[in-house]
């Protein structure tokens, strides 16, 4: 099995996993937040979309740049990311994070 060895942020909206492979990802913070695999998550992506006359109301702070507040690994198989918009329930297993992102090297 394939684990991180190094997590880094290269900038304020990055994430960089070296792998102990020796490949390079790097994610956006705003991929990692909307591929999140919690089931809230999971049920809105595959919710209809809303009447084109519908806005949606956005709660507070949601202007403001998106950043990972906090990355903490769970068990030996992911990650719970934790956001700056309060969102902190997604379990990132290591093989999703292996398909997430750009590989850089």
């Amino acid at each position: 099995m394939t684990t991180p060895t190094k997590l880094e942020k290269p900038t304020d909206d990055q994430l960089r996993i070296t792998w102990s492979d020796d490949t390079v990802r790097e994610y956006t913070v705003r991929e990692l937040r909307d591929a999140c695999p919690c089931a809230t998550c999971r049920e809105k992506r595959n919710a209809p979309p809303p009447p084109d006359n519908v806005l949606p109301v956005l709660p507070p702070g949601a202007g403001a740049p998106l950043a990972i507040a906090g990355m903490r690994p769970t068990g030996n198989y992911a990650y719970n990311i934790s956001f700056s918009d309060g969102h902190n329930s997604g379990l990132y297993t290591l093989d999703l994070l292996r398909e997430l992102g750009t590989q850089i090297s």
